[in-house]
């Protein structure tokens, strides 16, 4: 019933598939695959934080890593000024509330409080062929004027802390923007988008952000600790006037001063 086939018509399947199986590796290797890049060749050798911290932008990173070392430095040279200041201004405020009057007060430093109470009896002797009605205006006007030079002197370098902890932040996103920027220049000239390619560079200018953080956060921290103690500081100076003005008035009521009894 059924017509046997040829042996033509046979062998046609096996020599269809045989072709197929030669042809297969030239078909895989097209010409666009064989133009793409080695994404090994295009990756950095060191992937570890210096090694990325090397590769990124350079003058970004050196500004932050300065920015940090400078708010460090700022830290441990306030702290031992502060420490000593206060320390001193302790003991100066128990001598001025021991003495019974200014003349008992021996001091002779270089410290705010030495210079509060030499300016006391310096215009007590510019006073003395003076009515003493205005003596103790004249007197609390020196002692501002002290304070406020001592504040200044103590606040320096809590500048450097604000500019710090206001723009390290920004110069960090400066630097994560211009590095990722390289990295899409990166994508086109390798031209693929692949992740292993495109991952590093963008670690690199993230580190940027990390850098300004670290950077900014202590900044101000410490700027607020500083500012705390500051406040504290020119509590004591405040607290050390008062008690000058005191032992002034006691005096003038005791006619102790040559000046009240000149005006006599």
């Amino acid at each position: 019933m059924f017509k046997p086939l040829s042996l033509r018509a046979a062998s046609a399947p096996v020599i269809l598939c045989m072709a197929l199986a030669l042809a297969s590796p030239a078909l895989a290797q097209t010409p666009d695959a064989a133009s793409l890049p080695d994404v090994s060749a295009l990756l950095p050798r060191d992937l570890s934080p210096w090694g990325m911290f090397l590769h990124a932008d350079l003058i970004v990173m050196i500004g932050l890593a300065l920015a940090s070392f400078v708010t460090w430095t700022v830290c441990l040279a306030k702290a031992f000024e502060l420490a000593s200041a206060r320390r001193v201004a302790y003991r100066q405020l128990r001598a001025l509330a021991q003495a019974r009057s200014l003349a008992e007060v021996q001091m002779r430093d270089a410290s705010p409080i030495s210079r509060l109470v030499a300016a006391a009896e310096r215009e007590i002797e510019l006073s003395a062929d003076l009515r003493p009605d205005g003596l103790k205006e004249r007197i609390a006007l020196q002692l501002e004027r002290i304070e406020l030079a001592a504040s200044r002197q103590i606040g320096r370098g809590m500048g450097v802390l604000a500019t710090i902890g206001a723009t390290a932040p920004f110069v960090g996103l400066f630097g994560t923007v211009w590095g990722i920027m390289n990295s899409f220049i990166g994508i086109s000239k390798a031209h693929t988008t692949n992740l292993a390619v495109v991952a590093p560079g963008i670690a690199e200018a993230l580190l940027a952000t990390a850098l300004g953080l670290v950077a900014a956060v202590p900044a101000v921290v410490i700027y607020n600790m500083f500012a705390r103690s500051i406040t504290g500081y020119r509590a004591l100076l405040a607290d050390a006037s008062a008690q000058v003005i005191r032992h002034v008035s006691r005096d003038l009521d005791r006619s102790r001063l040559p000046l009240s009894r000149a005006a006599e």
